[in-house]
C-alpha cells in the first residue's frame, strides 16, 4: 500500500519533509507535572510543525501538520493570531469500566491560526488545540464557520509522527479484513501502511502508542513511514471515490493521540483516549447493565449447529430455553442467539438485504423466549448480522430496536461480515463511521446496548455513549475453531493487551474448555485451560462472553472462575508486563472489593512471584488459585488445572508457575 500512496501525493506532501527548519516562533505547553512537553513551531516560511519531549529527551522530532483540502490547504503559509491557554484537573465516574473513577488532568493550548496562502484571497482561519497529560498528548484541527467556506473535502491529512528512535513496533495492516490479524513486531522504518493503535518500544524505558480519540464524522487514521525512516505520515481511509472526508462549513478532526510512558503496564492504564472524548450524552444510564453471557454461537463454528434452518438449527426455542436455564443456574445475565432471524438461508454474504431484523424463523418464538428469560432473570441478547448491508439495516433499525425494547431485550450484537459496506466502502472510512454512530445513537434512544463486530477501530466513544459496550476488531477466539493456521498462537493474547486493547473493550470471547475439534482436528486453543480463565480478567470487556457450548462446562470445577468473574471494576493494576511475552493484571470488583488476578505467558514457561501489597493492610484474605496443573503444556497437555486455597495478606506474595502457553487465575476474597 505504501508504494501506491507516495507517488500519487508526492507533490502535495513534499513541503512538510524538513531539511532545515528555522524555529522563529515556538509555542510550548507542558503536562501538569512538567515532564512531558509539546512544542508548536513555525519556520520562516510559515510551515507548521511540532516536537514532543519527555524529561527533556526527544520523543518526536520535527513533524509536519496540516490538511490538504480540495478547496484549500492548511499548514504551509501560516500566521499565529492568538494563543489561549487552559487547564483542567477533575475526576469523573464512568458508567462502567476498568476503574470507578478516572482523573482528567491536562494543560491546554489553543493556537488560533490564519492560512494566507489557502487558495482564497481572504485566507482561512483555523485552530490547533493541544492537550498535554502526564502520560500523553492529544491534538486536533478545528475549522470554525467563516464566510468564505461553504464546504470542505479533505484529500489528505498531513499530520506526521517523526519518532526520535527506530523502535520496535507492533502492528497489523490497515486494510486487513476487520482488523483480524496477528500483531507482528517490526522496526518502525520497515513498516508498511498500518492501522492504529501503533505501539512502539523506543527504549527499555520509553513506550509510545499512537492512536486517535473521538472519531465521529471523519475517516480512520492509518500510518506509513516515509521511505525507510521513522517519520510516520497519516493516511486516512478513503471513500470509494478517493476523497477522505466530506464536511460542511465546519470541521473538527479526531484527536491525534500519543501515549508516552515508561512501562508496558502504564500503556494499559492510560486514559488519555477516554479523557479526550466528550462526557456522557445519555442522561439516564440506569438501563446500561454490564454482564457475563453465554451464547448459541460456538456450536456453529464447530459445525454442530447451523445458522440457517434445518435439522441442526441452533436458534430454536427449546435450545435457547436450555441455555437460559444454564445461565440462570450459573449467574450469567444473558444468552446470545445467532441465526434466529430470516435471511441466513440465502447467500447473505453477497446480499445482506436478505436479512430481516424483526422476523424470526418459525422454530424461534422470540416472544416466548423473552418471557421465559425474564422469569429467570436472564435476558436474550439479540444478534443483527447485516452482511455489510448498512442501508438495509438503517431502514430497519428503529422498528427492530423498538420491538426489542418492548420485549425487554436490552442488548444487540451487530455484525458486518463483508469486506466492504454496501459493496463499496471500507469499514474504517467516513461512510462506515457515520453508520456506526447512527446505530449507537438509535440504540440509545431505545435503551439498547451494542456489541459491535467488524467495527471501525474504537476511539473512546464509549465515554459519550456508554451503551457502546464492547467491540470486536480483533482476531478473537473463533479462530481457535477453524483457522487453517491452527488457532491463535500463545504470544497473541500477551500482545493484544498492548495493541488492540488500548483502543477500548474487546469482545475476544475467551473460555473454551473442549479442545477436541471435528472441523479441522488440528485447530484448537493454543493455550492451557488455566490461561483461558486468566483471559477473562486480562482482556477487558463489560459484556464478557464465555465462548464454549454449555455441555462442555457442566461438572467442571474450573468453571467457577468464569461463572463468577466480574465485568465492572473499581480499580485495575498491572504488576508486570512485557509485550508479546507475559502480562499480569489485578482488578478489584466494584461490588464487594474482592480482587481478581489473571497471569498469562507466551510459549515460554515462566515462574513469577506476585507481591500482594495492593491488599488492605491488616486484613486477612483467602486466595483461590486456578493454576496450570502438573505436566500442563499448551501443545501436549493443555487441560490440567490445579485448584488450591491459601490464606494471604498485604505482606504475602503468590508464587505462580505458568506452563508453556499457560496462565493462572486467582480470586482473593476477604475472610
Amino acid at each position: 500500500m505504501k508504494r501506491l500512496i507516495i507517488p500519487a501525493v508526492a507533490a502535495l506532501l513534499s513541503p512538510v519533509i524538513f531539511s532545515a527548519c528555522t524555529e522563529s516562533h515556538a509555542m510550548d505547553v507542558s503536562s501538569p507535572d512538567g515532564r512531558l512537553n509539546f512544542s508548536l513551531l513555525l519556520d520562516d516560511e510559515g510551515q507548521l510543525y511540532y516536537k514532543v519531549r519527555k524529561d527533556g529527551t526527544a520523543v518526536v522530532d520535527s513533524s509536519g501538520l496540516g490538511l490538504a483540502c480540495r478547496e484549500f490547504s492548511l499548514g504551509h503559509r501560516t500566521e499565529v493570531r492568538k494563543v489561549e491557554r487552559a487547564a483542567k484537573d477533575e475526576v469523573w465516574h464512568p458508567v462502567w469500566g476498568e476503574e470507578s473513577e478516572i482523573r482528567n488532568n491536562y494543560n491546554e493550548m489553543c493556537v488560533h491560526l490564519h492560512e494566507s496562502d489557502s487558495g482564497d484571497t481572504s485566507g482561512i482561519d483555523y485552530m490547533l488545540r493541544v492537550r498535554v497529560f502526564p502520560d500523553g498528548v492529544g491534538f486536533r484541527y478545528e475549522i470554525p464557520g467563516q464566510e468564505n467556506v461553504s464546504e470542505m473535502t479533505v484529500m489528505e491529512e498531513l499530520t506526521e509522527f517523526a519518532l526520535h528512535e527506530d523502535g520496535v513496533a507492533w502492528s497489523i495492516p490497515w486494510n486487513h479484513e476487520y482488523y483480524e490479524h496477528l500483531y507482528e513486531p517490526s522496526l518502525v522504518s520497515r513498516l508498511d501502511t498500518v492501522c492504529s493503535p501503533l505501539t512502539v518500544k523506543m527504549t527499555d524505558s520509553l513506550y509510545v502508542s499512537i492512536h486517535e480519540a473521538a472519531l465521529e464524522d471523519y475517516a480512520a487514521m492509518n500510518l506509513h513511514p516515509i521511505g525507510n525512516s521513522t517519520r510516520l505520515r497519516t493516511w486516512l481511509t478513503p471513500w470509494s471515490t478517493g476523497e477522505k472526508v466530506f464536511a460542511s462549513n465546519t470541521l473538527k478532526s479526531p484527536w491525534r493521540t500519543m501515549t508516552i510512558v515508561n512501562t508496558p503496564g502504564e500503556l494499559m492504564l492510560s486514559r488519555v483516549m477516554l479523557n479526550l472524548n466528550e462526557p456522557c450524552a445519555i442522561e439516564d444510564t440506569s438501563w446500561i447493565e454490564p454482564a457475563r453471557y453465554i451464547g448459541i454461537w460456538w456450536g456453529m463454528h464447530r459445525k454442530e449447529y447451523t445458522w440457517g434452518q434445518g435439522p441442526t438449527h441452533g436458534a430454536t426455542t427449546d435450545n435457547t430455553k436450555r441455555y437460559m436455564d444454564f445461565a440462570a443456574d450459573n449467574g450469567f445475565g444473558g444468552v446470545l442467539v445467532e441465526g434466529w432471524n430470516r435471511g441466513w438461508d440465502g447467500d447473505w454474504s453477497a446480499n445482506g438485504d436478505l436479512f430481516s431484523f424483526t422476523e424470526p424463523y418459525p422454530d424461534f418464538d422470540i416472544e416466548e423466549i423473552a418471557r421465559y428469560g425474564a422469569g429467570k432473570g436472564v435476558r436474550l441478547i439479540g444478534h443483527h448480522e447485516t452482511g455489510g448491508a448498512a442501508l438495509n439495516y438503517e431502514q430497519q433499525m428503529d422498528s427492530a430496536f423498538a420491538m426489542y425494547h418492548r420485549l425487554g431485550i436490552n442488548s444487540v450484537k451487530t455484525g458486518y461480515v463483508n469486506p466492504l459496506m454496501d459493496g463499496k466502502e471500507y469499514h474504517s472510512g467516513q461512510y462506515a463511521v457515520r453508520h456506526y454512530r447512527k446505530v449507537i445513537e438509535t440504540a440509545a434512544k431505545h435503551h439498547i446496548m451494542i456489541d459491535n463486530h467488524e467495527p471501525v477501530m474504537p476511539t473512546g466513544l464509549q465515554r459519550t455513549y456508554p451503551n457502546l459496550m464492547t467491540q470486536e476488531g480483533v482476531r478473537g477466539c473463533e479462530y481457535d475453531a477453524w483457522s487453517p493456521d491452527g488457532g491463535n498462537p500463545p504470544e497473541h493474547t500477551v500482545t493484544i493487551p498492548f495493541t488492540r486493547c488500548l483502543a477500548g473493550p474487546v469482545d475476544y470471547t475467551p473460555g473454551t474448555f473442549n479442545y477436541d475439534n471435528p472441523v479441522p482436528p488440528y485447530t484448537r486453543p493454543q493455550s492451557t485451560l488455566a490461561k483461558q480463565l486468566a483471559m477473562s480478567v486480562v482482556l477487558y470487556s463489560p459484556l464478557q462472553m464465555a465462548s464454549d457450548m454449555i455441555e462442555n462446562y457442566e461438572g467442571r470445577p474450573e468453571f467457577e472462575f468464569l461463572s463468577r468473574c466480574p465485568v465492572d471494576w473499581n480499580k485495575t493494576l498491572v504488576p508486570e508486563a512485557k509485550i508479546g511475552e507475559y502480562v499480569t493484571v489485578a482488578r478489584q470488583d466494584k461490588e464487594n472489593g474482592d480482587w481478581w488476578l489473571g497471569a498469562m505467558t507466551n510459549r515460554n514457561a515462566r515462574q513469577t512471584r506476585l507481591p500482594l501489597d495492593f491488599l488492605e493492610p491488616g486484613k486477612k484474605y483467602v486466595a483461590k488459585i486456578f493454576a496450570d496443573g502438573d505436566g500442563a503444556d499448551y501443545r501436549s497437555n493443555p487441560l490440567p488445572v490445579a485448584i488450591s486455597e491459601v490464606e494471604v495478606d498485604s505482606t504475602s506474595a503468590l508464587n505462580l508457575n505458568l506452563a508453556s502457553g499457560g496462565g493462572a487465575a486467582v480470586i482473593i476474597s476477604r475472610k
